[in-house]
């Protein structure tokens, strides 16, 4: 065998070992597979009170990325909503992956509000019981954008 082609073959080797190491995809999954509690139906349907204005979202934005309790969204769900945040890599299931237009589309604001509030049981999702109501529904106008 050449040396080119040696070189070649350990690179090519050498890449796919770090990848899978590193448990890089290289599609996202969208939609994803999920079996979650539904909010009740006095809750399920409401549509966010707080609109979807500017204001709200850069609310929304600050508390996602920095502000909220027990930790930020960014660190599950990743800054751009896709699913993959620093702590994403070793959950399962996956956080959700709110950049997927496909799955967002069908989950009602009153669903989005219920899982924040109470967290999902068998998940990664832990209930933000400190935030208010308007700090919840300015999450759920930021979250919405990443699937426009």
């Amino acid at each position: 065998m050449s040396l080119i082609r040696r070189f070649c073959c350990l690179l090519l080797v050498t890449c796919l070992t770090v990848l899978w190491s590193a448990d890089i995809t290289l599609a996202e999954v969208c939609p994803q597979e999920r079996y979650v509690s539904q909010a009740p139906d006095n809750i399920y349907n409401l549509i966010n009170p707080l609109g979807n204005t500017p204001d709200v979202q850069a609310k929304g934005e600050k508390l996602y990325h920095w502000t909220a309790k027990p930790l930020p969204c960014a660190n599950c769900h990743g800054i751009s909503g896709n699913a993959k945040g620093m702590m994403a890599r070793s959950m399962t299931p996956k956080p959700r992956n709110f950049s997927c237009k496909v799955m967002m589309k069908d989950i009602p604001d009153g669903q989005l509000f219920w899982i924040i509030r109470n967290g999902s049981a068998g998940t990664g999702m832990l209930p933000y019981i400190k935030l208010n109501d308007d700090q919840i529904w300015q999450l759920v106008a930021y979250i919405r954008h990443f699937s426009k």
